[in-house]
This record gives C-alpha cells, sequence and structure tokens, in this order.
C-alpha cells in the first residue's frame, strides 16, 4: 500500500477501503465519493450493491484494482429483510405494490420450507435484472412492460439462518455464491409460503474474508484527517488472500516479475499469490510443474527492470 502525494489534485493510492455503503447510494456514486476523497488516481469496487441495499463495500485504489476481479466470484454474506405478504414490481422495496395478501403462516411453516432454498438451486433472474436479452438489459424490457425469457440459472446458496421472526417479515442471514439474487430468493420463499413476499431490507456483512466490521462509512472519511484515511486502506493482497502462497527466491523473482515461467515441482495445480523478497508481486497459475504469471504488480515489474536482469 503506498499513497504519495504531488503538486496535482489527484495522486497515486494503493489498496483497499472497506466501505459501508449506505442505503439510498449507488455503488458508483458512493465510489466517486471515496476516490474524490482520497484524491485517488484510480479506483473501482467489487460488486455492486443496489441502492436499497447497505453494507460492505470494497473500494480499490490504485493496483488493487489489478485484483479486483478475484472478489466478484467470491462468496458473499447478506442480511436480508423479506416481508411476507406483499409482492411488487421489482421484487424489491423500490417497486410498486402488485398485490398485498393476509400473512397466516406461522413460524414451523417458515422453518419447513427455509431448508427448500439452501443448496444447489435454480432460479429465475429478476424483471429488472443487468442481465442482457438480445444485446438490452433485462431492466429495459421491464420498464417498458415488455416480457422477455428469462431462463433459470443454477446458484449457490451455502446456508441460510433465520434469525427473527416478527410478522410479516423475517430476517434472514444468507452466504450465498456468484449470480444469486436475494430479491429472487425473498420472492421464491413468499411463493413457497403461499402468500408472496418482496425484499423489504439488504445488507451486505461479508465478503471473501472481508467484513463490514472493519468497514467506516463516508461520513467517517469525510470527517478525519488525510493521515488517518490513509491509515484505514488495507495492502492490495487482502484482495487474494484466500489463496496459496508462493515465495521466490532471489532467481526466481526477476523472471517472474518479467513474465517468464518459473519451475516449480511438485507443486498442485492451483491459482497462487506470490511475493518476493520485497513484497506482493502478483498471482499466478500453477499448471504441470510451472508457475505461470497471470497478473503482475507494478512494483514487481519495476523492480525487475531496475535491476537490468535478464533471463535465460
Amino acid at each position: 500500500m503506498r499513497a504519495s502525494t504531488g503538486p496535482l489534485l489527484r495522486r497515486r493510492v494503493d489498496g483497499v477501503l472497506l466501505l459501508d455503503k449506505p442505503v439510498g447510494l449507488s455503488s458508483n456514486a458512493a465510489l466517486q465519493q471515496a476516490k474524490r476523497r482520497f484524491r485517488a488516481e484510480k479506483a473501482g469496487h467489487t460488486g455492486t450493491l443496489d441502492p436499497l441495499a447497505s453494507g460492505l463495500l470494497p473500494i480499490c485504489f490504485g493496483e488493487a484494482t489489478k485484483f479486483a476481479h478475484m472478489l466478484l466470484d467470491a462468496d458473499k454474506t447478506y442480511a436480508a429483510t423479506v416481508r411476507l405478504g406483499t409482492t411488487t414490481t421489482t421484487g424489491d422495496a423500490e417497486g410498486d405494490v402488485l398485490q398485498k395478501r393476509n400473512v397466516t403462516v406461522t413460524l414451523q411453516d417458515v422453518e419447513a420450507v427455509l431448508p427448500r432454498f439452501i443448496g444447489r438451486i435454480t432460479q429465475v433472474p429478476p424483471r429488472y435484472a443487468a442481465l442482457k436479452y438480445q444485446g438490452r438489459n433485462y431492466y429495459e424490457y421491464a420498464r417498458e412492460g415488455i416480457e422477455i425469457p428469462r431462463p433459470g440459472r443454477e446458484v449457490d446458496v451455502r446456508s441460510m439462518t433465520l434469525d427473527a421472526w416478527t410478522p410479516p417479515d423475517l430476517v434472514l442471514t444468507i452466504r450465498c455464491g456468484k449470480g444469486t439474487y436475494v430479491r429472487a430468493l425473498a420472492e421464491d420463499i413468499g411463493l413457497a409460503l403461499g402468500c408472496g413476499a418482496h425484499l423489504a431490507g439488504l445488507r451486505r456483512i461479508e465478503t471473501g474474508g472481508l467484513c463490514l466490521s472493519a468497514s467506516c462509512t463516508l461520513e467517517t472519511l469525510a470527517a478525519i484527517r488525510d493521515e488517518e484515511c490513509d491509515a484505514r486502506l488495507l495492502p492490495p493482497d487482502v484482495l487474494v488472500a484466500p489463496l496459496p502462497r508462493i515465495d521466490l527466491d532471489a532467481i526466481e523473482a526477476p523472471r517472474f516479475a518479467q513474465g517468464q515461467v518459473v519451475a516449480r515441482t511438485g507443486l498442485p495445480d492451483a491459482t497462487y499469490r506470490v511475493y518476493a523478497a520485497d513484497g506482493f508481486a502478483g498471482i499466478a497459475q500453477a499448471v504441470d510443474g510451472s508457475v505461470r504469471p497471470r497478473r503482475l504488480t507494478a512494483s514487481a515489474a519495476s523492480n525487475a527492470a531496475s535491476s537490468g536482469t535478464r533471463a535465460p
């Protein structure tokens, strides 16, 4: 993680900010506010949260943006409020009400239904989704009142626990894999209970091993000094922490930094995070006893260039 000021308004900032995004703000708007606060040259986030949703939004600056994609495929954990008895056009609280029904289900009914939605399940994406059909987003068709095919997709719901039942609301903790729509889960649970439902609230509390408890708000960032803001940044390699680790020696490191294959016999085929003497060097794929660079840090490439080392 590095941050260096200069004569320009923007500066080089490398690291990961764990931001607690508020309700009502888009992920891009939150990203832009954080980018301005840090005066960062380059920034991106690791997975969109709808304006309705709040919670953990990791913001990547500089070198960390190279590895932001690693969290896109990571499991995520949400605290979800499912309101029974009311269906909406969007499946969440932002939509218009379609129907209201009396809720007569019991706690036992709820506990009997929830296990159906744990594991590898088939889910029909919501009408208001950013998926594409014939070059256009689903939500564009929905806004025009046009029905399109929405084929079911298999998704993984790792776990689902019932934290509270205060009719008509269920409060659930849901851990799920890539591509899972919690809105669709809420609607399907309501359908299974025979009363309908929509997603009344959503808060992301974990993604890829990063936790909301370590996050901060935009208001906090606005109230503290620049040095304190920088101190809240995590190093870029937190994004790849779940990967197994490889440490390179003085001969291997320059080869790797130049994009050369490094021989490592007996190493299981997998994706690895790679380190040299001066720290995090990037990620690599091990295949058939060779380590092939996939993405390098700028510091690794710079050190290789300045050393003048050439691989044979």
